[in-house]
């Protein structure tokens, strides 16, 4: 009986250094659930999401996974395009800029071929190349308004004229253009405002 048990645990040992050495030779780990894969996903991406700076080794503490898993994982959320990006988020105002949202609601008449062509073809970055405003975000909804933009300009004049460039590439199909400013900017792609007391200002 104790001779089995030392042929066990030697067969044991050794399946052990086998697959030590397959996964060190770059074989495959050890199964885990699509499930589970995708819940680790969402952990990194949401940690991605508080701070693109973070570093891997970070982001490997606060998950409590391994700097290869997440390093790896964040890979694959690349090639997959679950990822499209990293910003930095700036103060607006100290870079002598301001923040805008456009606010625009199409006609009820069927889009034409060829809007639908200059809308695909993203004719919109040219303008904005020419103007010298910044595009943040540009959504279609549903809703009241079709269109949203959020964008930076120097001032109102140059936002009023991306406005009217934009009415103009996109005539007969905008019933009406709102166009807001910013005044305070309190939180901004998952991060709080550094300067909360400049809020208490804005309100007094």
């Amino acid at each position: 009986m104790e001779k089995y048990y030392i042929i066990m645990y030697a067969f044991q040992r050794h399946a052990y250094r086998e697959s030590i050495q397959e996964i060190a030779e770059g074989g495959k780990m050890p199964k885990i659930s699509k499930e589970q894969i995708g819940k680790d996903e969402k952990r990194i991406l949401a940690e991605l999401q508080k701070n693109a700076h973070e570093s891997i080794d970070g982001i490997a503490k606060r998950c409590g996974f391994s700097r290869q898993k997440v390093w790896r994982t964040i890979k694959v959320l690349e090639q997959k395009h679950l990822i499209w990006g990293y910003t930095a988020v700036i103060d607006e105002l100290k870079n002598d800029l301001r923040h805008y949202t456009m606010l625009i609601k199409r006609t009820p008449h069927q889009l034409m071929e060829n809007t639908i062509d200059i809308i695909t073809s993203r004719k919109l970055e040219e303008i904005v190349s020419e103007i010298g405003v910044i595009v943040e975000n540009s959504y279609y909804v549903n809703g009241e308004y079709d269109w949203i933009l959020t964008f930076t300009a120097q001032n109102i004049v140059q936002a009023k004229k991306f406005r009217e460039s934009v009415l103009t590439l996109h005539a007969g199909v905008i019933e009406k253009a709102v166009l807001l400013e910013t005044l305070f900017t309190v939180k901004d792609h998952h991060i709080l405002n550094p300067e909360p007391a400049k809020l208490k200002e804005f309100f007094s």
